[in-house]
């Protein structure tokens, strides 16, 4: 992406969470969702704006049909903010990175609390074989020799 439109990008991203925080009045919008990052097409035709928006995947998919129906109204509300001859689309897409991180961090984890299960295991296996006797300890096929 170039400078301009990386800037671009970064005004549009600000400006929307202002529009969306507070003009947007829709029900199907029950948690505000966060915009993850703006990614603007080099000649200013479309905005693709990536949302995470956290609950249940029917909702989600509720919310962003509310937002990609509202569209228009942000597109006009950001004309009037901004100071550009040609306001692009704004294109609104569910961020999936945020979905793979939470699955990702969910994965690690199980993965910590097996390792730990495994580790008090050999724990149990080495006090139990500190207290067996002596003699019970030693490997087979070694003698005594007294």
């Amino acid at each position: 992406m170039s400078r301009r439109t990386e800037r671009l990008a970064s005004t549009i991203q600000q400006e929307l969470a202002q529009i969306m925080l507070r003009e947007l009045d829709d029900p199907r919008i029950k948690m505000l969702p966060g915009i993850t990052r703006v990614e603007v097409l080099e000649d200013l035709s479309v905005a693709n704006i990536y949302v995470a928006i956290m609950g249940t995947p029917g909702a989600q998919s509720a919310c962003l049909n509310a937002l990609k129906h509202s569209a228009g109204l942000m597109r006009s509300r950001l004309a009037k903010m901004l100071t550009i001859r040609q306001m692009p689309f704004l294109a609104f897409h569910l961020d999936e990175s945020h979905r793979k991180e939470v699955e990702m961090l969910e994965l690690l984890h199980k993965i910590e609390l097996e390792r730990q299960a495994k580790e008090a295991q050999r724990g149990d296996a080495e006090t139990q074989s500190e207290d067996k006797p002596a003699d019970e300890q030693k490997p087979e096929g070694t003698a005594d020799v007294t």
